[in-house]
């Protein structure tokens, strides 16, 4: 891999901030220590004699009173806050921006090559925000991803050993007030070209425990039981008639050790983890993924994404494949592309619209009329991807010259292609 760097991974909610990062030199992942076994970066930031600072350091310039700290900033960010200080106002987001720039310093040794973030929930607003936020502090927006806690579960578990995920893996959330359980299956698809598979993580149960509050943060033992007999029911519930090969406790409702006979249903024949830093490193592993495009590794899907996938016919290193221009799993609004073509003596093209939910695939035809008549080969075209929605494709294709030998014409022609977007559709994958 050319331009070894770090991939990075933000776990970014409420409550603070983790990093986690791989080496591409050393081959190696760790989350980012703030303290011996502390993972946590408060989300703060502020400014003191003409220096910014972040994290504790600002925490600890906040209790001394020293310049200026601005908390919360990822809730504020959300909010599209403004903040007066001294005068001067200041965009949550800015500020969320300055803190991810700080948070990069760490790694000034060697180029960042990706930067992914996850957070509790998100929508195309917060992508938006995040991936603005990665530029602002110097990351180019093609090299920077935002996603939620399922998509970065799914990545972290594709990056383990393939028995830990052979059946279905399943994920307990814990909190002050809830519990919640989310399951990673592979989903069900009639699409069977190279064997190309597709995975999904679905919150399946849900519960509010008063009982948690006995727990958490000071534990009272003879409380605990009422929380752990309810711990046990719910897994039992989760469980019922499914076949899962391991499980992952997450969350500071699991730091004390109440639930030790509803650990028994856990380890029951499977195996069983406990950690606070999976989220960013399943952030860090879909940079891993999205930056060395690694084979064999299923394609994440959610109701977001595009069910659908757009392919042109393409000779590469002397092999025709079809070659898709517009991918299954991408976010339309993310999915503005381009790529250079030399183009064979042909008057039209044929493009393949595969779909998931019904596992056909439609053609259509473009009709290269009135394009200048050059050698094979001589003909370089820019083929361009633009969503209007998610039901929109654009397709352009516009003549690129070639070289010295033949400067660009004004020819263009343009496909809008229709697809059936994602409502509906990913349910009958399921």
């Amino acid at each position: 891999m050319e331009n070894c760097g770090y991939i990075i991974g933000y776990d970014l909610n409420e409550n603070g901030c983790q990093i986690s990062y791989y080496d591409e030199e050393k081959h190696e992942l760790k989350t980012l220590e703030v303290a011996a076994d502390n993972y946590q970066i408060p989300m703060m930031v502020g400014h003191y004699k003409e220096a910014w600072m972040f994290g504790r350091e600002a925490q600890r310039a906040a209790m001394m009173e020293k310049g200026w700290v601005v908390s919360d900033l990822y809730r504020k960010a959300q909010r599209k806050e403004q903040i007066e200080i001294e005068g001067t106002v200041y965009e949550a987001r800015w500020l969320l921006g300055k803190f991810i720039e700080l948070t990069l310093q760490t790694f000034r040794k060697k180029e960042v090559s990706f930067v992914s973030f996850t957070v509790p929930w998100i929508d195309q607003d917060i992508r938006t925000f995040l991936r603005e936020a990665g530029a602002q502090a110097g990351i180019d927006k093609s090299r920077v991803y935002a996603m939620d806690y399922r998509e970065s579960f799914c990545y972290y578990m594709l990056y383990q050993p393939k028995e830990l995920w052979q059946y279905e893996s399943a994920l307990f959330y814990c909190d002050r007030e809830k519990i919640e359980a989310y399951m990673l299956k592979q989903l069900n698809t009639d699409y069977r070209r190279e064997k190309e598979s597709f995975v999904s993580v679905e919150k399946v149960a849900e519960a509010q425990m008063e009982e948690l509050r006995a727990v958490y943060p000071v534990l009272n033992v003879d409380k605990a039981r009422n929380a752990d007999e309810r711990f046990r029911n719910f897994i039992q519930g989760v469980f019922n008639k499914k076949h899962v090969s391991s499980v992952y406790l997450t969350g500071e409702g699991f730091e004390n050790n109440w639930y030790p006979n509803s650990q028994k249903v856990l380890c029951n024949g499977r195996r069983a983890f406990i950690g606070n830093n999976l989220y960013s490193k399943g952030a860090c592993y879909c940079g891993l993924k999205k930056r060395s495009e690694t084979p064999d590794v299923p394609t994440y899907l959610d109701e977001t994404k595009l069910m659908e996938q757009i392919c042109l016919k393409m000779r590469i290193h002397g092999v025709d494949v079809w070659y898709p221009i517009v991918e299954f799993g991408t976010h339309w609004y993310e999915d503005t592309r381009e790529w250079e073509v030399l183009l064979e003596n042909t008057e039209d093209i044929e493009i393949h619209i595969e779909s998931l939910a019904t596992g056909q695939w439609n053609v259509e035809t473009v009709s290269f009329a009135g394009m200048p008549k050059r050698k094979e080969y001589s003909l370089k075209l820019i083929v361009r991807t633009e969503f209007d929605d998610e039901r929109t494709c654009r397709l352009s294709f516009r003549d690129a010259g070639f070289g010295d030998f033949f400067p660009a014409t004004d020819f263009r022609v343009e496909k809008i292609i229709h697809l059936g977007g994602t409502n509906g559709q990913f349910n009958s994958l399921s």
